[in-house]
């Protein structure tokens, strides 16, 4: 039997397959508009030549490198970015699997068949041979179904390797945040310790005075009391540094180089400062956040299923097709006019199901007004979080001023008060004042410091800075 027909047959059926696999019912993918303003809250417009944030290195941002160090630390080691790479591998091999169903799976195969087809046992023992290649159970994708299930899988892909992006962004930011916490940790610790010594010196002086008489008991008890209440607070400092340091470890995931703190007691000032970032953005940047690529890619996953859902209405076409030899001998495998091939085509048309496929087309819509839902959420987030980092950008230098001068002239208070003291002209009460005020307004001082310093490290983040690297 010649086989030239059927293998006409089939490659003209493949050809249309692959013709009619680019219909697809999916409806056409529309960005959402942004459900936010245009700008940003008392902003303005920024010079031309600055560049977004997304596209700043993080290498270039913290130029620390103590902070550097230990950037490259975490992004090497942590847990949580490891778990996010390997996320992108399993997404990468779903889309594959997707992708390969668009296309026929060639196997190659080899039979014996023996049989006696007498019931009594009596007869000739039949034996078939077979020998070929071919492929099963191959669905013609006329419809898009399985193409809309690749395009869905190519998606999730997508938003997870802008999840990994997300991730290194948090990662870097919670690092950055940390490491100034230690520093503020070990400025509030020096503060406090020099306020220890100064009550410890104004203690002993306040016992000399009762011992001789000029002081009262009420003046030594406060002023005892004002030391033990400074030993209290370094110990609780003691404590929250060696937790916050911990923190950082996690994050690390491995120990933290002593050198990451080398010249700490200098203080925050002391710092390399962290460049200013353009205010003035539009807000439609903020799509360049990879957590709102991510949510788009989502969307656009959803968008798909439902091109898959509207393709379950239709009919499935599948092709089963093998071309070979076959012999009833084994030896006659390979002789002249052994050639064998089938070529069996089906189509599946859904009938009744129960209401299935309608609920399954009601369930991929509404899981694209969800999605739509989620992606609006995350821009406006971001529009919030950027927002309020401007803010803090544009009031945290006038506080941090005042606190300055505030600290300034309570050390000056202080030390009039001290000279009045040792002279008999103030009372303890007035030096022990003089020292609570000063110690709180070099904490304050010191406290809006760090959160100045933060806060840029936040606007960095919010703004999408801290995946690009160089």
């Amino acid at each position: 039997m010649k086989n030239t027909p059927s293998i006409r047959l089939a490659a003209v059926a493949a050809g249309a397959a692959l013709f009619l696999s680019a219909c697809s019912l999916a409806p056409k993918y529309q960005r959402p508009e942004l459900p936010v303003p245009q700008a940003f809250p008392n902003t303005a417009a920024p010079a031309a030549q600055q560049p977004p944030a997304a596209t700043i290195a993080w290498q270039d941002y913290f130029t620390d490198p103590r902070l550097a160090k230990l950037i490259e630390i975490a992004l090497a080691n942590n847990r949580d970015l490891r778990v996010s790479v390997l996320n992108i591998e399993n997404a990468r091999a779903q889309f594959q699997i997707q992708r390969a169903a668009l296309f026929p799976t060639l196997n190659a195969s080899a039979t014996q068949t023996r049989q006696r087809p007498s019931v009594t046992g009596i007869g000739n023992v039949s034996e078939v041979d077979t020998v070929g290649v071919g492929f099963t159970s191959w669905e013609i994708d006329f419809f898009g179904r399985i193409a809309s299930l690749k395009d869905a899988a190519l998606a999730q892909y997508l938003a997870t390797e802008e999840s990994r992006k997300a991730a290194q962004i948090s990662l870097v930011s919670a690092v950055a945040t940390g490491w100034l916490t230690v520093l503020s940790d070990d400025e509030f610790l020096e503060i406090t310790r020099q306020t220890m010594e100064t009550r410890d010196e104004s203690l002993r002086l306040t016992k000399l005075r009762f011992d001789n008489g000029v002081a009262s008991e009420i003046d030594y008890r406060n002023a005892e009391s004002q030391a033990e209440t400074a030993r209290a607070a370094y110990a609780a400092q003691q404590r929250l540094r060696m937790q916050d340091e911990n923190a950082l470890a996690l994050l690390l995931g491995a120990p933290v180089p002593p050198e990451a703190f080398a010249g700490s007691a200098a203080g925050l000032q002391a710092l390399t400062p962290i460049q200013d970032l353009p205010a003035g953005l539009p807000s439609d940047l903020l799509t360049e956040r990879p957590d709102i690529r991510a949510a788009e890619q989502q969307l656009i996953a959803a968008n798909a299923n439902i091109g898959a859902a509207r393709a379950a209405f239709f009919p499935r076409v599948t092709l089963t097709s093998s071309i070979g030899t076959a012999s009833n001998e084994f030896s006659g495998l390979f002789k002249s006019g052994s050639k064998a091939w089938s070529f069996a085509p089906a189509i599946t048309l859904p009938i009744f199901d129960a209401g299935r496929n309608r609920a399954g087309l009601d369930s991929a819509n509404v899981e694209r007004d969800i999605a739509v839902a989620q992606y609006e959420k995350a821009i406006q987030t971001a529009f919030r979080e950027v927002a309020d980092a401007l803010a803090g950008q544009a009031t945290y230098d006038e506080q941090l001023r005042a606190l300055i001068a505030q600290a300034n002239a309570e050390e000056i208070r202080f030390k009039l008060s001290d000279m009045r003291y040792r002279n008999g002209i103030a009372s303890g009460l007035d030096l022990l004042d003089a020292q609570r005020s000063l110690y709180m307004a070099q904490l304050a001082t010191a406290q809006a410091r760090q959160s100045k310093l933060q806060n840029q490290v936040a606007l960095f983040k919010t703004l999408g800075g801290g995946w690009a690297t160089r």
